[in-house]
C-alpha cells in the first residue's frame, strides 16, 4: 500500500465501500489502495487515514473543513453515511444499543425530522466508538446540534470514571475552550438601526479577524506564560475589563491546574501575537437584540429586557489550542499502545486519566482553556472601546455589562451523583455547553436562583437563543446542553450553493449588515449550512434539559 505525500492534504478519493477518511498528525499511515489526488498544502502536515467500517452504504459529501478548519481542501467523496442499529424511545431521543464492544448505550436527542439530516454522516456511528472507551459512565451522549467531528461527534459529551476511565483529546477537539461570551448595552434599539453600515464597518476594524489574524497587542514570553495560567484575570488586571466581568464567567475565567512547561514551543510561538483576535471559519462577532422573551425572571436576572441590544462573540483558543491539541495526538496514539486501550477509531487515542500522558494533556489544555478566557475577555475590551467610540459616550452610560461566558470544548473533572452516590467524573465536552442549574455550587452568585445562562448562537440569517439548564439534566446529561445549530451542509456544498445566491443582498434585505474580510468565509456560514436552531432548542425543551429565557436576532455580523 503506498504511503501519503507528508504536507498534503487530501482532494478526492475513490475508496470501497467500507472505508471512510481520518486524519492524524505526523502519524504515516496505509492509505486506501485507490485513486488519489493530493491538492495544496496542508499547514499542519496532516496525513489521511483510511479506516475501516462495519457497514457498506452509498458515498456522500463530506468536507474535511467542518473538522480540521486550518485545511482548505475540497469535498471528500466518502460512505459517511449511518447504518447503525437504533431505538426510538420518544419523539425526542433516541438510544443506541450496545453493539460490539460498547461498554454502555448511546443516547442522542434529535427529532424524527433531524434524523434524515443525522444519518448522513457518521456522527452516529462516532457516538458509539466513544462508547467503546474504558471507563466511560452511563451512556455516550449527543446533543440535538450533533454533526460528524474529530473522534467525538460536535455535541458530544461522555463522563469517565477517575479510577478506570481514560481522557481523549478528541473528546476536547482541536479549539480547545473554544466558546461564546454575551453581552448587554442600554443602547436604544433605534439609535443603533440606522447606523448599522458604519457601525459594522468600526466593528470589523476594531476587532482583528480572519485566518492567521494576529491581535492588537504581542505578548512577551513572560506574559504569555502568564496568561496560560491566570487566563481572564491576567487580561483584567492588565486593563482589558472589568473585575465583574470575572464573576459571570465560567471558573471566573481561570481554570485550574494549567503547568506551561507541558505546552510546546510551537504553540507558544502561535499564541504570541493572536491573544485577542477572533479567527474565522464559524467564528464571529454579532450585534444583535433581544426579539422574545420567554422566562421573565431569568431574563430580569440575567438583564435582558425586550428590544435590549447584545453583543455574541464566539471565538476559542486560536492557534495555540489547536497546536495543543496537534501535539498530544502522537502522544496518546502511542499511548494507546502502551496501556493496550482498544480503539474503534483512532481519533479516539486516549491515556488512562492517572497517567503521566493524560496528565500532561490535562495541564496543556488547561493552558488553552485559560487562553481563550482571556482571548475573549480582551476582544471584549476591544468591542467595548469601539462602542465608545462609535456613540461618542462614556462606558457606564452604554452599559456594557458581561453576562456570560461558557465554553464548549473541554474535558473538566467534576462532582456529580451516579447511582445515588457522589462521584468525581472527567467529562468531555465537545460541542456541548454546560448548563448547570438554579443552586448548583457552580453557577454564579447572581444567577444561583436561576441557573447560569447557556448561549445557543444560530446563524447569520435568522435567530440564536438563550437557555437555562435543568435538574433535570445534571442528571441525563452531567448538566449538558446543545452549543449551537449545528451544520447540515459541509464548507464546500455550502460554497457551492452560495454561487446561486447574493448573500450580502439577502441578509440586508432581512435587516442583518455583514463585514467580512473573507467573502469565502461567509459563503461557507450561510444560514442554509445549518439546522434551524429553534428546532434544536425545542428538542432540548422537550427532552426537559433547557428552558428558553430569551431570543435573540441579528444587526450586524463581524466575520474574518
Amino acid at each position: 500500500m503506498p504511503w501519503f505525500d507528508d504536507g498534503f492534504a487530501l482532494t478526492t478519493v475513490s475508496y470501497p465501500a467500507k472505508h471512510r477518511v481520518s486524519c492524524h498528525d505526523g502519524i504515516p499511515t496505509a492509505a486506501c489502495p485507490r485513486a488519489v489526488r493530493h491538492c495544496q498544502p496542508c499547514p499542519s502536515r496532516h496525513l489521511i487515514a483510511a479506516l475501516t467500517l462495519p457497514y457498506d452504504n452509498s458515498n456522500c459529501r463530506i468536507d474535511l473543513g467542518d473538522a480540521f478548519p486550518w485545511c482548505q481542501a475540497p469535498a471528500l467523496t466518502t460512505p459517511m453515511c449511518s447504518a447503525i442499529r437504533v431505538q426510538r424511545i420518544d419523539d425526542v431521543r433516541i438510544r443506541i444499543p450496545c453493539q460490539g464492544k460498547m461498554r454502555v448505550p448511546g443516547l442522542v436527542f434529535a427529532s424524527e425530522a433531524m434524523m434524515a439530516d443525522i444519518r448522513k454522516d457518521a456522527s452516529l456511528d462516532q457516538v458509539a466508538h466513544v462508547a467503546h472507551l474504558p471507563g466511560i459512565v452511563h451512556h455516550s451522549l449527543a446533543m440535538a446540534d450533533i454533526h460528524w467531528g474529530y473522534g467525538f461527534p460536535i455535541g458530544g459529551v461522555a463522563a469517565f470514571d477517575e479510577h478506570d476511565g481514560v481522557i481523549s483529546p478528541g473528546g476536547v477537539g482541536y479549539d480547545i475552550n473554544c466558546g461564546v461570551r454575551l453581552l448587554r448595552t442600554r443602547i436604544p434599539l433605534q439609535d443603533v438601526q440606522p447606523h448599522l453600515p458604519a457601525l459594522s464597518s468600526e466593528l470589523l476594524r476594531a476587532v482583528p479577524s480572519g485566518v492567521g489574524s494576529k491581535s492588537h497587542r504581542t505578548l512577551s514570553d513572560q506574559e504569555l506564560e502568564t496568561v496560560l495560567v491566570q487566563g481572564a484575570a491576567w487580561a483584567v488586571t492588565s486593563g482589558f475589563g472589568r473585575t465583574a466581568d470575572l464573576d459571570v464567567t465560567e471558573e471566573r475565567g481561570t481554570m485550574r491546574g494549567a503547568n506551561p512547561g507541558t505546552v510546546s514551543e510551537r504553540a507558544k510561538e502561535r499564541g504570541l501575537s493572536q491573544l485577542g483576535s477572533l479567527g474565522s471559519g464559524n467564528h464571529f462577532c454579532e450585534i444583535g437584540w433581544v426579539a422574545d422573551v420567554f422566562d421573565e425572571q431569568a431574563a430580569n436576572a440575567f438583564g435582558l429586557s425586550q428590544g435590549c441590544i447584545t453583543v455574541l462573540l464566539h471565538s476559542g483558543s486560536r492557534g495555540l489550542g489547536y497546536q495543543i491539541c496537534d501535539d498530544s495526538l502522537r502522544t496518546m496514539l502511542a499511548a494507546s499502545e502502551k496501556y493496550q486501550i482498544e480503539l474503534p477509531d483512532r481519533q479516539l487515542c486516549s491515556a488512562p486519566l492517572h497517567s503521566p500522558e493524560a496528565i500532561a494533556y490535562l495541564h496543556a489544555m488547561t493552558c488553552a482553556v485559560n487562553y481563550a478566557f482571556a482571548n475573549r475577555q480582551m476582544l471584549t475590551h476591544f468591542v467595548r472601546q469601539s462602542l465608545v467610540r462609535f456613540f461618542a459616550e462614556p462606558e457606564p452610560s452604554l452599559g456594557l455589562d458581561l453576562v456570560y461566558d461558557g465554553c464548549h470544548n473541554v474535558a473538566k473533572w467534576e462532582r456529580h451523583n451516579v447511582d445515588g452516590k457522589p462521584r468525581r467524573l472527567c467529562v468531555h465536552r465537545k460541542g456541548a455547553t454546560r448548563a448547570f442549574p438554579a443552586g448548583h455550587p457552580d453557577v454564579p452568585k447572581a444567577y444561583q436562583h436561576v441557573g447560569h445562562p447557556v448561549l445557543v448562537p444560530g446563524d447569520m440569517g435568522r435567530y440564536s437563543y438563550v437557555v437555562v439548564g435543568t435538574q433535570q439534566a445534571l442528571h441525563d446529561t452531567w448538566g449538558s446542553a446543545c452549543h449551537g445549530a449545528g451544520r447540515v451542509l459541509s464548507r464546500q456544498a455550502a460554497l457551492k450553493m452560495s454561487k446561486k445566491k447574493k448573500i450580502f443582498e439577502t441578509l440586508q434585505a432581512k435587516g442583518v449588515w455583514v463585514r467580512a474580510l473573507s467573502k469565502r468565509t461567509v459563503a461557507e456560514e450561510i444560514p442554509e449550512a445549518y439546522k434551524d436552531v429553534a428546532d434544536v432548542v425545542d428538542v432540548m425543551t422537550r427532552a426537559g434539559l433547557v428552558r428558553p429565557v430569551v431570543k435573540l436576532e441579528p444587526l450586524a455580523v463581524i466575520k474574518g
